[in-house]
């Protein structure tokens, strides 16, 4: 058994058996995409693309499987297609270490 306790997920992340959940709040037309921070329990992802014919969507599963070091078919939509909020499956990453990738790259004193 390790001797440290299991660290604590962000709010906007919970762990599910096939990879981990992640709550997303996105704002498109954006100067430029990036991760910006945590609002209302969700992380907040800046995207430069318009929600166009899915255009949003696509750049957002793009950023986040880059972030994550992962493939793009890692990163689903599981709900918002049509909605600012998303729903996210990630697989192929612990919910653990995709909370370290993430807090890597949040602007410091925006991390949940």
């Amino acid at each position: 058994m390790p001797d440290h306790p299991p660290a604590t997920l962000p709010s906007y992340l919970s762990a599910r058996g096939d990879g981990c959940l992640l709550r997303v709040r996105v704002v498109p037309r954006a100067g430029r995409s990036g991760l910006s921070g945590v609002r209302r329990d969700a992380l907040l992802v800046r995207l430069s693309a318009a929600p166009v014919d899915g255009a949003a969507n696509d750049a957002l599963l793009t950023l986040l499987a880059d972030v994550l070091a992962v493939p793009r078919r890692a990163v689903t939509l599981l709900s918002g297609e049509r909605s600012r909020d998303k729903r996210l499956l990630v697989t192929g990453r612990t919910a653990d270490a995709v909370a370290r990738l993430l807090a890597a790259v949040l602007p410091r004193g925006l991390r949940d």
